[in-house]
């Protein structure tokens, strides 16, 4: 059972997707896993060939625990890959536990869809349908019943106490003048539908990976006493969720992309963690994250650093303000940018020079 997070400490499996003797590669979707983040989809990292299940379906496990057993890509080729079990014989124990397969048999393909999309547990539900078939109305009973915004604010609040209890935060704050930024959206929009355009966060994004890269010691890790730069950037993204609850899933290098490719990955990232239908490399691979006010009158937002990471930058909504160009005073679009680090890691004048690299960064949105 992978952790998704600081605020993870169990899950329940919800489905298996791959069953033994089966192959399988690195990226691989296996398993589903339900967390109060939602429905969880779980990658594998290796490739080889499943040799058991070792956890049935809807038993809630803690991190840590083996959830399958894979024979690796060295131990297939040094030999040969037992055959997989076949159907066992009454009295005989399955690798995958008998109710595995009710489970599948009584729920209807649309009732398991709804489910998957809304993070229901199946395994907790009573069907009322024939035979104690799980209905789709079932699945939106069971929805209704529970209370995820609750147990996510329960979550949430643990980890952001614990950050606040241990981790020694200082904060910055710089303006920024966008006008520039916000004209080069406008002229990549002109006559593109509204599916197609581009919002002022796939470069806002852009420009933090970019100043990451060049301050890499507010990305990473703070494990064991120590930090630990990591040398990828994965950006996660603060994502509001309908009904209540907030995630902050892995925009995974967003240095490397141009805005157009940004703008496509956050937009499918936004729509699964919606939906509940992120990857588990996405709830625990981030390097830093961002967190966005959109268009909230609230200028400046100081965040809380989500522990390990040792940095999080907050975007306040962007407002025009009287702005002195050339000695002059001109209206201009103005954004607040505050960025919340972890002293043990980083200091003061490391910071602002992260936020004075995104001010030049901001200045020439061209060379995005």
């Amino acid at each position: 059972m992978p952790s998704l997070g600081a605020d993870m400490d169990a899950g329940t499996l919800v489905e298996w997707r791959r069953h033994p003797g089966e192959r399988v590669a690195r990226g691989d979707i296996i398993a589903v896993v339900e967390t109060q983040k939602g429905a969880i989809e779980i990658e594998v990292f290796q490739d080889g060939v499943i040799e058991t299940i070792e956890v049935p379906v809807g038993q809630k496990v803690p991190v840590g625990t083996v959830l399958a057993r894979i024979r690796g890509a060295e131990e297939l080729a040094a030999a040969p890959t037992p055959p997989s079990r076949p159907l066992p014989t009454p009295g005989e124990t399955p690798e995958i536990p008998p109710a595995v397969t009710a489970e599948r048999a009584r729920i209807s393909p649309r009732a398991r869809r709804r489910a998957e999309s809304l993070g229901v547990d199946l395994a907790a539900i009573a069907g009322t349908g024939p035979g104690g078939a799980v209905s789709f109305e079932d699945v939106e009973r069971a929805a209704r019943a529970r209370s995820p915004a609750a147990d996510m604010r329960k979550a949430i609040a643990a980890a952001m106490s614990r950050s606040k209890r241990e981790i020694p935060h200082y904060y910055l704050e710089a303006s920024y003048d966008v006008s520039a930024l916000l004209d080069w959206v406008a002229e990549r929009n002109a006559g593109r539908a509204p599916p197609e355009r581009l919002l002022a966060m796939a470069p806002l994004l852009k420009v933090v990976a970019l100043a990451l890269r060049q301050m890499p010691v507010l990305n990473g890790f703070w494990r064991d006493g120590a930090f630990l730069p990591s040398d990828e950037i994965h950006l996660g993204v603060a994502i509001s969720l309908r009904g209540g609850g907030l995630v902050a899933p892995a925009l995974h290098h967003p240095d490397r992309m141009d805005a157009e490719q940004l703008m496509r990955n956050l937009s499918d990232l936004v729509a699964r963690a919606r939906r509940g239908g992120l990857r588990s490399s996405e709830l625990s691979d981030s390097t830093a994250t961002v967190t966005s006010l959109g268009e909230s009158i609230a200028d400046t937002i100081f965040p809380v650093i989500y522990p390990p990471q040792v940095a999080i930058v907050g975007m306040g909504g962007i407002v025009q303000r009287a702005w002195v160009v050339d000695g002059r005073i001109e209206p201009r679009q103005v954004l607040r940018i505050s960025l919340a680090a972890d002293h043990r890691a980083s200091n003061g004048i490391q910071g602002a020079r992260f936020l004075e690299i995104m001010g030049r960064l901001l200045q020439e949105p061209g060379k995005l």
